[in-house]
C-alpha cells in the first residue's frame, strides 16, 4: 500500500539518526479509525518484519481510535490487535468517549455533548479487557476535550473526572496503586496551565497539542514574511536598492527554519507545562 511508504520511510530515517543524539526516541502512530484498519494491519506487518530481524518493533506504540464505534466493538477490536502487539512489546493507546471538534476528516462538532465525557464504567471495561492481556496500554478518556482552539468559555474541560476514574478502578480492582491507569489527554491545544496540571496530576502521561504546534509553525513563517516583506516581492530589488538580490530571503531553507524555530519553542512550552523537563534518567 502506497500510503504506508511515508510512515515506513519516516520510521527508518528516525531510527538511523536517533543514535547520534544520545536520547531515547519513541515512534508513535496516532488516531487510526475503523476505515484505516487495513493501514494499521500494514503497520503491524512492518513491526513484525523489523522485530524478526532486530528483536524490537519498528514503532514503539500505536493508537487505535475506534471511539466512533460502540464500546463493545471498540474494546473488542483493540483487544484483538493488542494480542498481536503484545508479542512485540508495543504499547497500545486507545480512545473511549469522543473528542469534539473536527480533525483529519472526522467531524464531531454537532455530537451529543454527553459523549464528550467518558464514564468510569467505560474506563473499567477497557481496563478489564486490555489489562488481562498486558499492562502496556493507555486510555484517552474524554473529559470535554475538543480538537482545535476555541474562544475561552466555549469548551468545558473537566480533568478532575480523570481522578474519579483512577479511584473507581483502584476500588474495583483492589490495586495498591493510587493511579492504576495510564491516561491520555486529547485536544490539549488551548488548554490552560491549570487544566494541564490537573490532568497530569490525575494520571495523564501524554497530551496532544497538534493544533497549537500547527499554529506555531505558521506563526514563524508569518512573522518572517512580515519582517522581510520588502525583500520578498521579487527576485531582484528590495529596500536596499533596485538591483539588490533577494535569494537569501526567499530560499525555502531560510523561512522553513524560521517556522521550525517557533514550533520548537511551542514544544518546549508544552514540555514545561507537562512537567517533563529535566526528568530523563541519565542512565537511560
Amino acid at each position: 500500500m502506497l500510503r504506508l511508504l511515508a510512515p515506513w520511510a519516516a520510521a527508518h530515517f528516525i531510527r538511523s539518526i536517533a543514535p547520534h543524539y544520545g536520547v531515547p526516541v519513541i515512534l508513535h502512530s496516532d488516531h487510526c479509525a475503523k476505515n484505516l484498519l487495513p493501514w494499521f494491519d500494514g503497520m503491524l506487518e512492518a513491526d513484525e518484519k523489523y522485530f524478526a530481524q532486530n528483536k524490537e518493533p519498528l514503532f514503539s506504540s500505536h493508537m487505535l481510535d475506534l471511539s466512533e464505534e460502540t464500546d463493545p466493538e471498540n474494546i473488542g477490536t483493540c483487544a484483538k490487535y493488542f494480542e498481536r502487539m503484545k508479542k512485540m512489546n508495543i504499547w497500545l493507546e486507545m480512545e473511549i468517549g469522543i473528542t469534539g471538534g473536527e480533525e483529519d476528516g472526522v467531524d464531531n462538532t454537532n455530537t451529543d455533548q454527553s459523549r464528550l465525557y467518558t464514564q468510569p464504567e467505560q474506563v473499567m471495561n477497557v481496563y478489564n479487557a486490555l489489562g488481562a492481556i498486558d499492562p502496556k496500554f493507555s486510555i484517552a478518556a474524554a473529559f470535554g476535550n475538543v480538537h482545535g482552539v476555541y474562544k475561552p468559555g466555549n469548551v468545558k474541560l473537566s480533568p478532575e473526572m480523570l481522578g474519579k476514574h483512577q479511584e473507581y478502578v483502584k476500588e474495583k480492582t483492589g490495586s495498591k496503586l493510587d493511579k492504576p491507569l495510564f491516561l491520555v489527554m486529547h485536544g490539549g491545544s488551548g488548554s490552560t496551565k491549570e487544566e494541564i496540571a490537573c490532568a497530569v496530576g490525575n494520571g495523564v502521561v501524554k497530551m496532544n497539542v497538534d493544533t497549537d504546534t500547527q499554529w506555531s509553525y505558521w506563526e514563524g513563517l508569518k512573522n518572517f514574511y512580515e519582517a522581510k516583506k520588502g525583500y520578498l516581492q521579487g527576485q531582484i530589488g528590495n529596500p536596499e536598492g533596485e538591483d539588490k538580490p533577494n535569494k537569501k530571503y526567499y530560499d525555502p531553507r531560510v523561512w522553513i527554519r524560521e517556522a521550525e524555530k517557533t514550533m520548537v519553542a511551542r514544544v518546549k512550552q508544552a514540555c514545561t507545562d507537562l512537567g517533563n523537563v529535566g526528568t530523563l534518567d541519565k542512565a537511560v
